[in-house]
């Protein structure tokens, strides 16, 4: 998460989405399992006793509270930004968005590239006094598998990537079964279910934290529900919080193994999820990064602290076929998928540098192996604003359905620019196609998400932002039965192709690639989804905020190597 996870971002104040986990903003608004939606990040109070004092502070602003800091349940870009600032795993992401040292110091991989074996850090320990062990990353992995934990991204991350994973989590085999194991302290062995270019760069994702066992079952329930539940092993600690806190803490970890790289002593949290506040409190010096929604990007777009930052993460309609008849109608959803104008909403209701989408994975992402040509590119506009098709797809589809009118319920965020977008996409649907009736649900992020997760609902903006830099971490969120599927779509060539590109095809990237853009392609036929737009974010950003990194997949923010300097 973006979502991934997940959901799974930051948009500069935005809507309510899934990213996953996975790549999304700590701004303002709503993650999703992969994404966020919304973001406002940023802050700094002029004056402040503790900078007078010498403290290198960072005041920053979040969209919303966070769901959950327990690294085998965080879906959503909230939990996976603050789970990467206050924890480490095998490796983390540098500048150029490279793995580098972690707990791990050095791996080595098998000739058939089944098993890798990590060699950790013996200076590593956790904030309660503990070694970092290889024991640490077998129980975390066991918990995230463990169908008794109840975890979304164990199963979607670990599947068909660590040996065994599925068959645990399913109830097959025992949890011991899963293919990692403690060769000693301070070696980890991982063996894959196959060979997985891309599984570096997976040890950097929130799932793959190792947890302290002893803690962990000591606090039971209560684990990861506030400051005191908590553990950490990485750069910050999570202080003054709680599952309900609107506000809280990032303070430097003195017991960090690489205490000395982390410039920065502190960081404040404030939850705002209005944009005209989130910039007033930037203009007043009370915050040092603040999200620009839509209506004030003409106001600020010539501020000297005004930046532009494109995203990887993609968001779209998803069409549940399970709840509302007229959804699992293909012609119906086709219809949907074309009715609405995205160049329309991207620079009027977005304004901050998204881009329409008209594909799912998204541009300037991934390279196509030996021509290097974009992915995007290569697989062009797979479903773009066509009023005339949309027309056509939804005089069949309501013959086939036998009636003359639709009822959908759309569920969005409760920001206000997600209202403002939720409006917008209501009015274009049921301008567009007559006889559509559309209603609107708009709750808050973490209502939303346990909508999705119970699949109670018929439409919802939703987003994904990558977990990790191939094709598969967009195109595998509708494998049948997937953890982050969640609206009943089913497709057996779609699963083959997929499926096929991390098995029969996982050491031969060609073929791999030809499956992914002939997946992506049955996706948009069977119009799985409908694609809005690929995120980027208008924001005013502080002088003083210097060396924080943007990533393109997992937290958004790494603040490792990051430091406060004088704002001019």
């Amino acid at each position: 998460m973006k979502l991934k996870w997940s959901l799974l971002l930051a948009l500069g104040l935005l809507l309510s989405v899934f990213l996953v986990a996975c790549g999304g903003g700590d701004d303002s608004s709503e993650g999703t399992t992969d994404e966020t939606e919304e973001t406002t990040e940023g802050e700094s109070t002029e004056g402040e006793s503790t900078e007078a004092e010498g403290e290198k502070v960072l005041n920053l602003i979040n969209g919303d509270t966070i769901p959950s800091m327990d690294p085998s349940m965080a879906t959503d870009e909230y939990g996976l930004q603050f789970l990467g600032a206050t924890m480490e795993g095998l490796y983390r992401l540098d500048e150029n968005s490279e793995p580098v040292e972690g707990i791990a110091t050095e791996h080595s991989v098998s000739e058939d590239g089944l098993t890798w074996t990590f060699t950790l850090r013996e200076d590593a320990v956790w904030s309660n006094g503990d070694p970092v062990t290889a024991n640490d990353f077998v129980y975390a992995w066991q918990r995230a598998v463990n169908p008794d934990t109840g975890s979304e991204y164990g199963p979607y991350m670990m599947g068909g990537v660590i040996k065994n994973a599925t068959a645990v989590n399913t109830g097959e085999v025992e949890v011991e079964e899963l293919g990692v194991t403690a060769e000693d302290d301070y070696t980890l062995v991982v063996e894959l279910e196959n060979p997985t270019p891309y599984f570096e760069s997976l040890t950097t994702f929130g799932t793959f934290l190792p947890l302290n066992q002893k803690f962990v079952e000591e606090q039971g329930d209560s684990f990861a529900t506030s400051t005191d539940t908590l553990l950490s092993n990485g750069p910050f600690t999570l202080n003054n919080w709680e599952s309900t806190s609107s506000s809280w803490e990032l303070v430097k970890n003195e017991d960090y193994w690489d205490a000395e790289t982390v410039q920065l002593d502190k960081m404040t949290y404030e939850v705002v999820k209005d944009p005209q506040t989130a910039v007033d409190l930037y203009e007043s010096g009370e915050v040092d990064r603040a999200g620009v929604s839509s209506d004030l990007v003409d106001q600020y777009a010539t501020h000297e602290d005004y930046v532009v930052t494109p995203e990887t993460s993609v968001f779209y309609l998803k069409m549940n076929q399970t709840r509302n008849d007229a959804l699992a109608n293909t012609n119906i959803r086709a219809a949907i998928s074309r009715a609405f104008d995205k160049q329309s909403l991207v620079d009027v209701i977005l304004n901050n540098g998204s881009i329409v989408a008209n594909g799912l994975v998204p541009a300037d992402f991934t390279p196509i192996p030996e021509s290097g040509e974009d992915f995007r590119e290569v697989s062009g506009d797979l479903v773009t604003y066509d009023v005339e098709a949309a027309l056509e797809f939804w005089e069949k589809g309501l013959e086939e359905l036998g009636t003359d009118s639709v009822e959908i319920e759309l569920l969005g965020g409760d920001a206000e620019t997600s209202k403002v977008m939720n409006e917008y996409i209501a009015n274009q649907l049921q301008t567009n196609l007559p006889g559509l009736t559309v209603s609107l649900k708009q709750v808050p992020f973490e209502q939303r998400l346990d909508l999705d997760t119970a699949m109670d609902y018929d439409l919802q903006v939703a987003g994904w932002g990558p977990d990790y830099l191939d094709p598969n971490t967009f195109l595998n969120l509708w494998l049948t039965e997937g953890g982050n599927n969640k609206m009943g779509f089913s497709n057996s060539e779609y699963d083959e192709l997929v499926n096929a590109a991390s098995t029969d095809l996982a050491t031969d990237n060609v073929a791999r690639y030809e499956n992914f853009l002939e997946a992506e392609k049955l996706l948009f036929e069977e119009a799985a989804i409908a694609p809005i737009y690929q995120s980027a974010m208008a924001q005013l950003v502080s002088p003083k905020v210097q060396g924080v990194f943007v990533n393109p997949f997992g937290a958004t923010y790494e603040y490792k190597w990051a430091t406060a300097g004088s704002a001019e």
